[in-house]
């Protein structure tokens, strides 16, 4: 089942303290992004943020489970309504994980005569 468009918007809503949220569809659901970094997903209308040592000690009992079958295990994050403690987590997750690569754009071949 894919996730709506408005439990979308409404998480997407609840991350924005965090920074710049923006999300695209990906394997019949939705990646989330802060700032361009890839952080979490969206799979039958349940917010899944990846684990990452950081955020796992502040946050030991937050459940985790795949986000969709053989997929690695993602924070389920089921309350949705404290939007400070939810951009503290988004934070401090894209903190710990890669930033993207700078990349050239692509110039266009010139045909040599």
């Amino acid at each position: 089942m894919a996730s709506t468009l408005e439990f979308v918007t409404y998480v997407t809503d609840q991350l924005a303290l965090a920074g710049t949220i923006t999300w695209k569809r990906m394997f019949g659901e939705v990646g989330l992004y802060c700032d361009q970094v890839f952080f979490a997903v969206i799979c039958d209308d349940q917010l899944f943020i990846k684990i990452t040592p950081e955020v796992a000690a502040r946050i030991p009992d937050c459940p985790k489970a795949p986000p969709y079958p053989g997929a690695k295990e993602s924070f389920l994050i089921e309350d949705l309504d404290d939007r400070e403690t939810l951009a503290e987590i988004v934070r401090a997750t894209c903190d710990a994980l890669a930033k993207p690569k700078f990349r050239r754009p692509k110039t266009s071949k010139t045909e040599s005569r």
